[in-house]
Order: C-alpha cells, then sequence, then structure tokens
C-alpha cells in the first residue's frame, strides 16, 4: 500500500503528466471553439427561419446529438485514412484529426441546445423585430447576444463533454505517446499495463477539471435565475 502511494505522488513530478493534460485541453477546446464558430449562427438561423424540412432537420440534429463516438472516429479515419477521400492531407493519427472528430461529435449539441434556447427568445421578439425589417444576419447577432450567458453554459458543458471522450479520438487519433495521447486514452492504456497511479492521478485531474466547468455551470445558471 505504501508503494502504490509513493509511486501515486511520484507522478505529479512526471513531464508526461503535464503534456497529455496540456494536449487534452488544447484539442478539447479546439474542438469546442469550431464546434460554438459552427453551431451558435447554425441553431440561430435554424430557429429564426421558416423553411421546408425545418422538423426533419431538428429531428435530426437531436439523433446527431447522441451519436456514437466510435462511429463518428470510424467515419473520420475512412475519410483521413490513404485509401480514403482526404487521405492525401496526411493527417490521421495527428491532433488535427482529433479535433475533427470531437468537432463533430460536439457541433450537434451544442446547435441542439442553443437552438431551443434561442428559439424561446425569437417567440418574444419575433413580430417586433420582423415589422420593423431588420436583416437577417443582424436579428441573429442580436438574439445571440441576447442570450450569450445560457451559451456560455452550453460552451461549458461542451468541453467537458470533449474532455471525456475516448472512442472517436483513440480510432483517428491512435494514442501515439507525446503526439495523440491525451488523458482518457493514456487511462484506458495505463489501466491495462497495470500502471494504476498515472492512471488514477490522469483520472483526478480529469474529473478535477469536469467538475469546476460544472462548478461554473451551476453559479452562472443561479445568477441568470436570480436576475
Amino acid at each position: 500500500m505504501y508503494g502504490f502511494i509513493e509511486a501515486f505522488f511520484s507522478q505529479i513530478n512526471n513531464i508526461a503528466l503535464y503534456e497529455t493534460v496540456k494536449l487534452s485541453l488544447q484539442v478539447s477546446l479546439c474542438s469546442v471553439f469550431f464546434a460554438s464558430a459552427i453551431g451558435f449562427p447554425l441553431a440561430a438561423f435554424i430557429a429564426t427561419t421558416s423553411f421546408y424540412g425545418k422538423r426533419l432537420t431538428i429531428i435530426l440534429l437531436n439523433t446527431l446529438m447522441g451519436l456514437p463516438p466510435v462511429v463518428v472516429g470510424l467515419l473520420i479515419y475512412l475519410l483521413l485514412s490513404r485509401a480514403g477521400p482526404l487521405g492525401s492531407f496526411g493527417i490521421l493519427f495527428t491532433p488535427s484529426a482529433m479535433i475533427i472528430a470531437q468537432t463533430i461529435l460536439i457541433t450537434p449539441i451544442v446547435t441542439g441546445l442553443s437552438r431551443q434556447i434561442i428559439e424561446n427568445v425569437w417567440i418574444d421578439y419575433s413580430e417586433q423585430l420582423t415589422s420593423l425589417g431588420v436583416p437577417k444576419k443582424t436579428i441573429i447577432g442580436a438574439l445571440l447576444l441576447d442570450v450569450k450567458f445560457s451559451l456560455v453554459t452550453i460552451v461549458l458543458a461542451a468541453t467537458g463533454r470533449a474532455l471525456s471522450e475516448v472512442g472517436a479520438v483513440m480510432i483517428v487519433g491512435g494514442n501515439i505517446d507525446g503526439v495523440t495521447r491525451v488523458m482518457t486514452t493514456a487511462i484506458a492504456l495505463e489501466t491495462s499495463k497495470g500502471d494504476l497511479s498515472f492512471a488514477i492521478m490522469l483520472g483526478i485531474i480529469l474529473i478535477s477539471i469536469i467538475f469546476t466547468l460544472n462548478g461554473v455551470i451551476f453559479f452562472i445558471k443561479e445568477y441568470l435565475e436570480t436576475k
């Protein structure tokens, strides 16, 4: 027992630990950034526009929110492999491939959650903005600004989802030491190798980050409720 505790605390100064955490944050934050840049405007457009097939689009969007990560990983792998249509870019088993996979996973979540929030606000302002002849781009910008605190909550939730992802990033990243190894894939590998001290340390860091994000979400919600 003493030997396990000693090994556990010896991981604190492990350079590989810091590199793994750093890469996890970089991949996850980049994915959330791209997902937000795509998802928020798309959600606002869907919420404020009446078009043929809108209900089907919303159903499809809600379906994609539960898309299995391994399926996304497989599809991205097929696209980026040497025999795939995007194989010439040579980004398979790189952080770029991991960011693409996570962005595809997170974008439907960001879009679906923000669409409902924006649609609720749009119901209150639609007649006034429409009667004034406000351009669509201005309407979308105004609505996004109006619900900015709720969107921050969605971004934080999406970040937690990205940090906990393992299936897709394992397939397209390959879990290469020092190149594409993130916290979740490292935990799976180190556990299978029997290096529990390193796996537990990574698990504690991962849970701490997600706990912090959920704490921020909680206080934002409380702030919104008291306004």
